[in-house]
């Protein structure tokens, strides 16, 4: 189901509740066309049916705080489950080790990055950074940063195009998976290359 004339038409019907709200909830990790929205809302701004300004501060606290509540529920209830005994205890407790291990290989960056750049991977690294319990006040800070660079990006995109914004939007949504290929192509490659390039051994000295 394409969710992104909707969500567009109830943006323009009730503005700034369903911006917020909708930023919120996408953020935590319903699948909304968020994208879409906020240029949509950039469209409006130009047209003067949204206040800029208004757009802006309630887009980013919304999504700084989906962020904040996907984050907490990791971390106090999905790392409780983790160490929950049972027979699927050590499948958990190997998924949470590879939570903490990217947590601490990409540290702030990686909540930076996936904030505005590699979106789709937002909600999931905010349960990852929760459960490895990557702590607070860093997750905090470069979620803010992330999340308002990548709100003011679209909107202002949306309001300086916006009679083509669904050409826009189009151009900007498969240029969004082709990141994401080349992001997750990078990874696995570094990954191959670090296994395989030859082991540097360290003679004895005499």
């Amino acid at each position: 189901m394409n969710l992104r004339d909707p969500v567009l038409a109830a943006l323009a019907i009730s503005g700034y509740p369903v911006l917020f709200g909708v930023t919120t909830v996408s953020s935590v990790g319903v699948p909304f066309p968020m994208m879409f929205m906020l240029i949509g809302a950039g469209s409006l701004v130009a047209q003067g049916e949204m206040k800029l300004w208004w757009v802006l501060v309630l887009a980013s606290i919304g999504a700084i705080l989906g962020d904040q509540i996907g984050y907490g529920l990791a971390r106090w209830g999905g790392r409780r489950l983790a160490r929950k005994p049972g027979r699927m205890s050590k499948v958990r407790g190997a998924a949470l080790k590879k939570a903490e291990a990217a947590s601490m290989k990409w540290g702030g960056t990686g909540v930076f990055f996936s904030r505005w750049l590699i979106t789709p991977l937002g909600p999931w690294l905010n349960v990852t950074y929760g459960i490895s319990e990557y702590p607070w006040h860093r997750f905090l800070l470069w979620s803010v940063l992330g999340e308002i660079l990548w709100v003011v990006l679209y909107v202002l995109l949306g309001k300086i195009f916006s009679y083509q914004v669904l050409a826009l939007t189009e151009i900007l949504g498969d240029m969004a998976w082709v990141i994401i290929g080349l992001f997750v192509s990078l990874a696995l490659g570094w990954t191959l290359w670090t296994y395989l390039r030859p082991k540097k051994h360290v003679g004895r000295g005499a």
